[in-house]
């Protein structure tokens, strides 16, 4: 047994039965590796971005890592946009990464580069392996290290001879950490809080999200008339008909100070304090009222559920009071140019239950308002705002969850980052439909040019966010990757297609051609 093969025993054994990959020369042993080992699923990614994308969408949803592997250094730097987007999301992520056999480092070879700074940027937790005999242990730590809670990426660096040479054999399984408990007397102080104090929220972040810590919160929000809200981009919640719904924090950064201008008090479960995505002239970077108390009922690192359900019990918030939301959908727009409100509608009444929704619609998002009224799904978002992202991670997702219809609500810009992910894909026989939503521009810039007090654009300023010449065609597009696509310019079509989507099995693109805005 080699150190390649101690390594991805040591992964299946330690619960890693799925490895993303874009490898190279130095990663040729761990290749072979897998027609030796029963239990990992390998899955090809024509791109590093895509390759780390899907193992963040895999592991929102399967709530452990899967392996990336990745070829030498500036294969890391291809992939290191979408574990940006991980880190945000505390995603567990086990991320190996080859490199040049110890020896050859001497040498500096073309290919030569600093990998640990590299992953240093992205991963909570990262080790060089120097020695083939230590490999399998190595393994079994960045696993626990990828699961310490909240969850984070764990770079694992692979000298090609640590793969090839003789192993030693196996490492077990660690325990797998789990979340601190909630402190009792931040429950105390919180409860207090809340006694004395009617103008409070309750910022939620991660696990929390979940049915079980949302009825919590719904449960405080019935008793105190307290306000719930999540980020604006969460990494994952489960929403739609017969769950307690959240409020989400607006984009930009004026929307969010009037969002939380009557707060005297803003409590965090899992969460940090909410900044302004970006600093803009004039406008405040920091939006929490100036006597606005912040409270800690959990950190991320401690079990948010239980800290909720702690509370409300403290408080003596019923079991079973939590208000759930309706099936309340709106009616079918009536025929006409497709725009993004009718699209948002199209998709919030035809969405099956039990979806996955990857959101990186960008400034088409407007029309998905009600998506919280649709039925009972999962929604992933944009975490850590590196476009590109979305449509790997509900590759990831789809892998993670096979039995589970999987929609991809992408703009059409972010989309060009990875759409080779539409390939995998296809190889895959993933069920993943993609909507993208074909506005023909980088629209979000074209509102940013405004906002950031920049000259109004002029040709060349507005030819760098605009996608239209040439215009992109997405079905060839996706033709050219092995995906069926069919292009919808008016509400019908993009309906029919949508439902056809949802009847059938396996990768489908629609291109949404969206009416230009009057």
């Amino acid at each position: 047994m080699n150190g390649a093969e101690s390594l991805v025993r040591t992964l299946v054994a330690s619960g890693v039965d799925v490895c993303f990959a874009n490898p190279g020369t130095s990663e040729m042993h761990f290749v072979a590796a897998l027609d030796a080992v029963d239990g990992m699923r390998p899955v090809l990614g024509l791109f590093e971005g895509v390759v780390t994308g899907a193992a963040d969408g895999y592991g929102r949803m399967a709530e452990k890592p899967a392996c990336t592997l990745l070829h030498l250094g500036p294969g890391l730097a291809n992939g290191t946009a979408n574990l940006h987007n991980a880190r945000r999301a505390a995603t567990p992520i086990v991320n190996v990464v080859g490199d040049h056999a110890t020896y050859h480092a001497q040498y500096d070879a073309p290919l030569a580069s600093d990998i640990d700074v590299l992953a240093g940027y992205a991963s909570a937790w990262t080790h060089a392996s120097t020695s083939a005999r230590s490999v399998a242990a190595d393994a079994a730590r960045a696993v626990r290290a990828s699961l310490e809670p909240p969850g984070c990426v764990a770079t694992l660096i692979l000298p090609a001879d640590t793969a090839w040479l003789p192993a030693e054999g196996v490492a077990p399984a660690l325990p797998r950490p789990t979340p601190a408990a909630p402190s009792d007397a931040a429950i105390a102080r919180v409860a207090a809080a809340l006694a004395r104090n009617e103008r409070s929220a309750i910022l939620i972040r991660g696990a929390a999200l979940k049915e079980r810590g949302l009825n919590a919160a719904g449960r405080v929000a019935a008793r105190t008339g307290t306000r719930i809200m999540c980020d604006t981009f969460a990494p994952r919640i489960q929403q739609g008909a017969g769950r307690f719904a959240v409020e989400r924090i607006p984009y930009f950064a004026e929307q969010i100070v009037a969002f939380l201008a009557d707060l005297d008090e803003l409590i965090l479960v899992g969460a940090t304090a909410p900044v302004a995505f970006f600093a803009y002239p004039d406008k405040p970077s920091w939006p929490v009222p100036a006597n606005c108390t912040i409270r800690v009922l959990a950190h991320p690192h401690e079990d948010g559920t239980l800290a909720l359900e702690a509370l409300a019990d403290e408080i003596g918030a019923p079991a079973g009071s939590a208000p759930l939301a309706e099936r309340t959908l709106p009616d079918m727009p009536s025929p006409g140019a497709l725009d993004a409100f009718s699209a948002g509608t199209i998709v919030t009444r035809l969405l099956p239950e039990n979806a996955i929704v990857s959101d990186e619609a960008a400034t088409s998002r407007v029309g998905l308002g009600a998506l919280h009224e649709a039925a009972p799904h999962d929604l992933l978002s944009l975490t850590g705002g590196s476009i590109g992202s979305m449509i790997p991670v509900a590759t990831g997702a789809a892998v993670a969850c096979p039995d589970r219809k999987v929609v991809s609500l992408q703009g059409d810009g972010g989309a060009m980052y990875t759409l080779q992910a539409l390939w995998t894909q296809a190889r895959e026989r993933l069920d993943v439909t993609t909507v993208i939503f074909a506005n023909r521009s980088y629209a979000i810039l074209n509102v940013e040019l405004m906002r950031v007090g920049a000259a109004a654009g002029g040709a060349k300023a507005l030819s760098m966010l605009d996608l239209g010449d040439p215009a992109l065609d997405w079905v060839k597009l996706a033709e050219g990757m092995g995906v069926p696509a069919v292009r919808a310019e008016t509400r019908e079509s993009f309906a029919d297609a949508f439902a056809r989507a949802m009847r059938e099995r396996g990768p489908f693109l629609i291109e949404a051609a969206l009416a230009p805005r009057s």
